[in-house]
């Protein structure tokens, strides 16, 4: 006798609102738990290189900003090493957790990083890519999470030889990967999910 088969089936997709900034920073809504959000420090002692701070506003569309966008962000120390068990090249700095989350401001929809300015990591093929942070965005209508990269406009030498910038093939569009100075140690970094200016996305 044949037996019936109970197959999985697929869980309808989700965006992520409206309630992300409850479940993944309870804190920046008002909520008191774990000592803090997650994410909200990557600095937790003295760290190597230039601290820096990354701050942009996510906007659709329309141009108007997103008020529960959130973001997360990868990225290796200033000699380039990541806080993994997987880095084999050396001891990344101690001080540094290479890892943050950021809530839009509920008024502006501005995120806010305090990090470091990241060395170069070599691609798969040994060749150094510019210095570069990689970000996860999601928000209230976004299915699935979208992925970018920041990297920085006063990096012109190593920008114009990274092998993922020089791949892609509309090159007017890379300046919307780039993170502009805005003072002493502040860089922008806008995020247009539509229109004119809209940001290079990668499928990960």
């Amino acid at each position: 006798m044949v037996q019936k088969l109970e197959y999985l089936k697929e869980s309808p997709s989700q965006t992520a609102g409206p309630y992300v900034h409850i479940g993944c920073t309870p804190n920046f809504t008002g909520i008191e738990a774990y000592g803090g959000d997650l994410g909200a420090t990557m600095k937790t002692g003295p760290v190597k290189g230039t601290e820096i701070t990354v701050k942009g506003t996510v906007y659709d569309g329309m141009g108007m900003p997103l008020r529960d966008a959130m973001i997360e962000i990868w990225q290796a120390d200033s000699n380039g090493l990541f806080a993994s068990a997987n880095e084999t090249r050396g001891d990344a700095d101690p001080n540094f957790t290479g890892w943050g989350r950021s809530a839009g401001d509920m008024n502006t929809g501005e995120f806010t990083f305090e990090t470091i300015k990241p060395g170069s990591v070599p691609f798969p093929d040994g060749r150094p890519q510019a210095p570069h942070i990689t970000a996860w965005i999601v928000a209230r209508g976004i299915n699935i999470g979208l992925h970018t990269r920041i990297y920085f406009e006063d990096e012109a030498e190593a920008n114009a030889i990274d092998p993922i910038l020089t791949r892609i093939e509309h090159q007017n569009r890379i300046p919307t990967l780039l993170a502009k100075p805005e003072g002493e140690g502040v860089y922008r970094f806008d995020i247009h999910l539509q229109g004119p200016l809209e940001t290079v996305f990668f499928d990960i």
